[in-house]
């Protein structure tokens, strides 16, 4: 029922900048916490960046220091900025929620946004 939808990806240059957006059905504040994801072709998905509920956020050491993760809760949007892009930054962006479950934690996708990344 909760329903993600990443906006913002497109094409740019080795050294460019985009910013992603994650629109969610629901009150992301009431959220364990609000993920980046990312997938290249051939490659297994992987975790790029956290918003945590306490407000803290994390970060892969390959993004760290050129993708800042942010959120809007009164706009239930959560944010990508993405600046000083590599090629191998490309790949298909996920938005991902993290809701306490009756036993375990549920995971929301969204349907993803593709970032290419050209040299």
């Amino acid at each position: 029922q909760v329903q993600l939808v990443e906006s913002g990806g497109g094409l740019v240059q080795s050294g460019g900048s985009l910013r992603l957006s994650c629109a969610a059905s629901v009150s992301i504040a009431s959220t364990n916490a609000m993920n980046w994801y990312r997938q290249a072709l051939g490659k297994e998905r992987e975790w790029v960046a956290a918003s945590l509920s306490d407000g803290s956020t994390n970060y892969a050491d390959p993004v760290k220091g050129r993708l800042t993760i942010s959120r809007d809760n009164n706009k239930n949007t959560l944010y990508l900025q993405m600046n000083s892009l590599k090629p191998d930054d490309t790949a298909v962006y996920y938005c991902n929620a993290r809701i306490k479950g009756w036993s375990a934690p549920h995971h929301y996708w969204g349907q993803g946004t593709q970032v290419n990344v050209s040299s």
